[in-house]
């Protein structure tokens, strides 16, 4: 059976995560190799593509966090979670939405929705 909240929570450590080599276990872990990553922004294929991805994101934002909003749910193969991402101790400037496909219980695929973006962000 898949742990849908493990893997939500598993992701936001990914985005969070400043080694990049403890990124890269973490990828390697919990995505499958032919994992993909995609947004209205940007988007990543492998885990090299989805680790820059990330990189990127952190040193725009270099003392923002990711997290969880509300509780993950799946069904099957299929999880939604929302997120924040801000600095800690407020409510987060950007929000979002990411829909994951499993694979054997590690993610394939993120299709993420950017619900709250301020202007300049």
């Amino acid at each position: 059976m898949t742990d849908h909240v493990t893997i939500a929570r598993r992701y936001i450590d990914l985005w969070n995560e400043r080694a990049q080599n403890r990124r890269r276990d973490l990828l390697s872990e919990f995505w499958t190799a032919d994992a993909s990553y995609v947004d209205p922004l940007m988007k990543g294929d492998g885990p090299d593509g989805i680790d820059a991805l990330i990189s990127g994101v952190q040193q725009r934002f270099p003392d923002f966090k990711f997290s969880l909003i509300g509780e993950p749910n799946g069904y099957g193969e299929h999880l939604r979670f929302s997120w924040g991402l801000g600095p800690d101790g407020i409510d987060s400037p950007i929000k979002g939405t990411d829909f994951a496909v499993l694979k054997d219980g590690r993610i394939r695929s993120i299709t993420g929705f950017l619900d709250q973006v301020p202007a300049g962000a």
